[in-house]
């Protein structure tokens, strides 16, 4: 590609980003701005035009289907292969530094990805091994707590609490941390703050990297938190050039950890920083961004953008007063009845709410008036039973101490093995120090259960010995997770529900078996380290969020909060339930940051639309079993009132 070709389809200012020869900037990319067309370009012209080796550059994204978007892009724009990059989220390129400095990092080399089930599960056994009430010390809070200090880079002997209730959470901190150690498993949080250390602790890994990446470019920097931060802080040398894209106005995941603030430490941090802003609009109508600059400009604490467009001013913002929430979902189903017959399509809508609860009575109309329509944000593939099951033993055949692998198959399906010999191994494994797996083989080995639970224990031992030997054998993958679902019952334990959700899971199962003969192993690791074909597969399925996607093959009316609506576009989009202490939600009114933060959520829902938006409020709504009477959103005062098309509720 010539340089005239590739930088002719580029507005002044994203070409402007695109060709920065600053070592240090910082791109305030609004709404449908074109950022990730920037962030492919800037690669793309660094490797043709500027002559770096694709082995010299770092590109981080936030999601899977970014990364993958990204890899395609600039594979069509290029005429050599870009081999040795290093592109992926935060995670993944984490995950590749243990991989490949796992002895560095005090790991065992065939180490486990903990998912957040999982993770729940050991924390709450860990709980029940120090004889805390659930009520009194809910696993999740726990869990929440956990890794809010890995992402803040805190360990267990660093706290800046000492009162009683810390102390119990930072007791449960250090007990999961030492089995994770033994049990070589390291949940999400940790692979950031263990690579972070790895980078901090060790000069010559970190002196490596630093001058191995001359170009570090990071999408969607303002959802960094601080470890994050600090992890892209630590890979940048002297001669690294680091450019960051990102929307301070669409920072709406403070609640698991985002740093709106990032955005204005990177220019407190780095000396000189280029910003440059791109504020054309290639997505939305001039009334919908009016819309949504008068919105955002309330905000104090932001970077200065506004966003405009070349293309129509289109038609005005359809706002409707609904009676209840009753005649708010009548009405959306009509205003969707009159989009199809103007021949639209159904999988152009998407209905937007501030809170999932909302959907119920919008499913109801629209099963009422059999308009087809899908939650996004279903339960994903590799979460469902079934397959955590299969993954289970596929985990405990790859790492014999990977102990919450061990817990979830050891009676599953159903073999005899009770409560009664889980707690004498659980006992056995923390007053020892060591696996479930290990403590197993120690009470089989000492007579220490009685003769029913040994046979059971045993015949358990035995069968994943079992499994393993295909590895032995080199048998493919796909021929041992066969074995495997045959053999430990799995298979046959789904069959027997001839339900029609007893179908899907063995329909699921198989779905597996596809998976794994589809699956070709990234690079996930450095290129001198290979993964063995199971290893690869679990490290995949770990690493692989699974964001969904709007199927383009499927016809149907998309529903989803406003938080799972970021980085999508449809035709038409209705934002309802824009009441006070509904949407700004109510445990934000009094706080100035979550206010802001609820606003820039409106902004979001806002820039999904494409061509037309519609507002719905109701004036009286049931929340949590009471009827209450709410205000219409402060948000719809501050849309300017020639921008507004009101309708008024049938009387």
């Amino acid at each position: 590609m010539e340089n005239l070709t590739l930088l002719e389809s580029l507005n002044p200012r994203q070409k402007e980003a695109v060709t920065s020869l600053s070592p240090y900037v910082r791109v305030l990319a609004g709404a449908g701005s074109g950022k990730t067309r920037v962030l492919t370009y800037r690669i793309a012209w660094l490797i043709q035009q500027q002559g770096v080796s694709p082995y010299n550059i770092l590109a981080v994204t936030f999601t899977n289907k970014a990364t993958y978007e990204m890899k395609r892009r600039i594979k069509n724009m290029l005429s050599i292969p870009n081999t040795g990059m290093w592109m992926g989220t935060f995670h993944s390129l984490a995950h590749r530094l243990l991989r490949t400095h796992w002895k560095e990092s005090n790991l065992p080399k065939e180490f486990q990805i903990l998912d957040s089930e999982d993770q729940y599960r050991l924390i709450r056994r860990i709980q029940r091994s120090f004889n805390l009430k659930e009520t009194q010390w809910p696993p999740k809070q726990t869990q929440y707590f956990i890794n809010k200090q890995k992402e803040e880079g805190w360990r267990p002997q660093i706290t800046s609490d000492d009162s009683y209730f810390t102390a119990i959470l930072v007791k449960v901190y250090k007990a999961y941390e030492e089995i994770c150690l033994r049990s070589g498993l390291v949940d999400f949080s940790e692979l950031l703050l263990r690579s972070l250390e790895l980078l901090r602790d060790v000069s010559l890994i970190r002196h490596y990297y630093q001058k191995r990446f001359h170009y570090i470019l990071v999408d969607e920097f303002q959802d960094t938190n601080t470890i994050q931060y600090a992890w892209l802080c630590a890979l940048v040398g002297e001669h690294t050039g680091i450019m960051v894209v990102g929307d301070d106005d669409q920072s709406i995941y403070s609640w698991r950890g985002a740093k709106v603030e990032n955005m204005h430490r990177f220019s407190w941090d780095f000396t000189d920083v280029q910003s440059i802003r791109l504020e054309q609009n290639y997505r939305s109508t001039q009334t919908i961004l009016d819309a949504a600059n008068a919105i955002i400009k309330n905000n104090t604490n932001r970077l200065e953008k506004k966003l405009w467009t070349t293309s129509n001013t289109g038609e005005k913002i359809s706002l409707y007063t609904a009676f209840n929430e009753r005649d708010e979902a009548f009405y959306i189903s009509s205003c969707i009845e009159s989009w199809i017959e103007k021949k639209g399509k159904y999988k152009d809508i998407a209905i937007l709410y501030r809170s999932n609860s909302q959907s119920r009575l919008l499913e109801e109309r629209l099963i009422d008036r059999q308009i087809p329509y899908r939650i996004y944000g279903g339960l994903k593939f590799f979460e469902r039973a079934e397959i955590k099951d299969a993954i289970a033993y596929l985990r405990l055949l790859a790492n014999r101490h990977d102990d919450a692998a061990f817990e979830r198959v050891i009676n599953t399906p159903t073999r005899g093995i009770g409560n009664t010999t889980l707690i004498s191994l659980r006992a056995a494994a923390r007053d020892q120090g060591i696996s479930l797996w290990k403590a197993a083989m120690n009470l089989i080995n000492n007579q220490s259960l009685s003769v029913r639970a040994l046979n059971a224990l045993q015949q358990f031992l035995n069968l994943i010995e079992v499994l393993s030997a295909p590895t032995k054998k080199n048998l493919s993958l796909v021929e041992q997770t066969k074995k495997m679902l045959k053999q430990s019952g799995l298979l046959t334990f789904y069959n027997k529900d001839k339900s029609e959700k007893g179908l899907s899971r063995v329909e699921n199962l198989e779905e597996l078996i596809n998976a794994i003969s589809q699956f070709t192993p990234e690079t996930i690791t450095d290129e001198t380290s290979v993964l063995s074909p199971l290893n690869a597969f679990l490290s995949h399925i770990a690493l692989e969020t699974g964001e969904e996607q709007v199927s383009s093959q499927s016809d149907c009316v998309n529903l989803m909060t406003l938080h799972s609506a970021k980085g999508l576009e449809f035709r038409l989009v209705i934002i309802s339930g824009l009441e006070e202490n509904l949407f700004p939600h109510q445990m934000s009114i009094d706080n100035e940051n979550e206010l802001e933060e609820e606003r820039r959520l409106c902004y979001v829902g806002i820039t999904r639309a494409k061509e037309k938006l519609i507002l719905t409020y109701a004036e009286s709504r049931h929340l949590h079993g009471l009827k209450k009477f709410n205000q219409p959103s402060r948000f719809l005062n501050e849309i300017p009132p020639e921008l507004i098309d009101t309708v008024r509720a049938n009387t």
